[in-house]
């Protein structure tokens, strides 16, 4: 029997709810949601109450709540962290699907079934709630609107990732694949559930997203200041492991590539033929050059001819290279280590043969017009731009880069 099958024959769900010195939220939590899930929930369920070395009768209240209803379970750690009670949790779990979602119950629980159902029925791999995508709705103060916002595009600038909220406490995980994530993952406080998903989507795993209505508890334990410092720290971490390759992870299972299902079904070419990346590589370049030459001409204005072309040549290239690794040769999860050093090394013969032409140009004449400075800027770049395509595509994205990930 396949792993899928086995998740659509059991159907069993854990819902973890860490707690840390929350006696008085503990009860409400687990009583609505005992009442949710026995009324409106289709699938066999526990609640698992994690308690994360509460210093009150957080222990005490979960106890009585697991005496009071047979599916409800406690899971006590002495040590502290919410990342931490996850990978224990979760890590214990024996159910096909593995849910967490905060005491305070932020998050509406009629987005729980649209949450575990792709996982259930092997469609996805990972599901989170998302508070930023499109149709959620939420209540919450400024304060905290910005800072999600804010981190969630550091988080796509910096990793290029696709999904839309990554710490919204309502997540889920298909199991068999989130046990190898869970033991190299390192975090063991906020940050973990960010670095789960960026493992995931290095990894190839599918992430469903779930718009949910969320409404704000200030009530909070959340040391916001604090924790942004070490979601900060936790990126860069996590994009090193990327680029030494160490973020990719055994064990996972693996998903069989795309079929057509109609016997009469008319196929186009596999993806990253030729002639889609030419179009694909055109596209982004006419895009990354005109920005090179809008950023050159504004640039010049305070820097000398080298510095202003070394500054827009960073800038747009760091778009350009990202453009290209996910639509022209669709390599997100190639080595990273590898790939960064060999686009520096494109970059950096790019850069010369640009420069080289600006310095011609101002040998044979001093002092040029700006006009035919930008024509000469444009030229080299056209030329440059094939040669980086070739060698973007024979050396930097090659194919066997895919075979080594497999």
């Amino acid at each position: 029997m396949t792993a899928v099958s086995t998740a659509q024959a059991t159907g069993t769900v854990d819902i973890m709810i860490p707690v840390y010195n929350e006696e008085r939220a503990l009860p409400g939590c687990v009583e609505v949601l005992h009442e949710f899930l026995g009324e409106q929930f289709p699938f066999d369920w526990s609640i698992v109450v994690v308690d994360n070395a509460s210093t009150d009768s957080t222990l005490e209240v979960a106890w009585g709540l697991a005496e009071k209803h047979e599916r409800v379970r406690v899971h006590h750690l002495d040590r502290k962290g919410r990342g931490l009670a996850l990978r224990e949790s979760w890590g214990a779990s024996e159910a096909a699907v593995v849910v967490y979602m905060d005491v305070d119950l932020s998050t509406g629980l009629d987005g729980l079934l649209p949450l575990v159902a792709p996982l259930l029925n092997g469609h996805s791999d990972l599901a989170i709630g998302s508070r930023l995508a499109p149709g959620s709705r939420t209540v919450r103060g400024p304060r905290r609107e910005i800072v999600s916002r804010a981190y969630n595009a550091l988080i796509r600038l910096t990793h290029g990732a696709r999904f839309s909220d990554a710490q919204c406490g309502f997540k889920a995980a298909r199991t068999e694949v989130v046990r190898p994530l869970l033991g190299q993952a390192r975090d063991e406080a906020w940050f973990f559930d960010t670095e789960l998903l960026l493992l995931a989507e290095h990894n190839g795993l599918r992430v469903h997203e779930v718009p949910v209505d969320w409404v704000e508890d200030v009530d909070s334990r959340v040391d916001v200041v604090g924790t942004a410092i070490d979601d900060i720290k936790g990126l860069i971490r996590v994009a090193r492991a990327k680029a030494n390759g160490t973020a990719l992870v055994n064990g996972l299972p693996r998903r069989p590539q795309p079929r057509a299902i109609h016997p009469d079904a008319v196929l186009s070419r596999s993806e990253g033929g030729l002639s889609w990346q030419v179009l694909s590589f055109a596209v982004i370049g006419v895009i990354s050059t005109l920005a090179n030459l809008a950023l050159y001409g504004a640039f010049r204005l305070w820097w000398p001819v080298l510095a202003a072309n070394l500054a827009a040549l960073v800038i747009t290239t760091l778009f350009n290279t990202e453009a290209n690794r996910r639509f022209t040769f669709t390599a997100r999860n190639t080595s990273r280590g590898r790939t960064h050093l060999q686009g520096f090394v494109v970059f950096g013969l790019y850069f010369a043969f640009t420069s080289a032409a600006l310095l011609v140009l101002h040998a044979v004449s001093p002092d040029p017009p700006r006009t035919l400075e930008l024509v000469v800027l444009l030229g080299s770049s056209a030329l440059g731009t094939v040669g980086r395509f070739f060698l973007l595509r024979s050396w930097v994205f090659r194919r066997t880069d895919r075979k080594d990930q497999a």
